[in-house]
């Protein structure tokens, strides 16, 4: 006989509603966002120092789908610039004043409505 599956150990440290209508969610029942075409994005990239230590650091923002593509996109575009970054709220921080290179490679792969 099959052992019963613990879902209560999934469910620690979350605290419940008394709404009588509330539903759980995990994450698997979470739908992620549907990937607009490359053509249909439209990318904003700025310049920030604010809240980095004085260092410059450009951000790519309005990316619209998966996480995991936002990250494969952050990485071809540090790979080009040769630099470092991350992905954090739905942005790429992209380390150094990059911003005409980014947007040279965004057109390239086709975001055309990239500013």
């Amino acid at each position: 006989m099959a052992k019963k599956d613990n879902d209560w150990k999934e469910r620690l440290n979350i605290v419940y509603s008394t709404n009588p209508d509330f539903n759980y969610q995990t994450e698997d029942d979470i739908e992620e966002e549907e990937l607009l075409a490359a053509n249909q994005q439209k990318l904003r990239t700025r310049i920030e120092k604010k809240g980095r230590g004085g260092k410059t650091a450009t951000v790519v923002s309005g990316f619209v789908g998966p996480e995991k593509d936002l990250e494969d996109l952050a990485r071809t575009l540090k790979t080009y610039c040769g630099t470092g970054g991350s992905v954090k709220d739905g942005e790429i921080i992209i380390q150094g004043e990059q911003k005409e290179k980014i947007l040279t490679k965004l057109k390239s792969l086709g975001y055309t409505q990239s500013k």
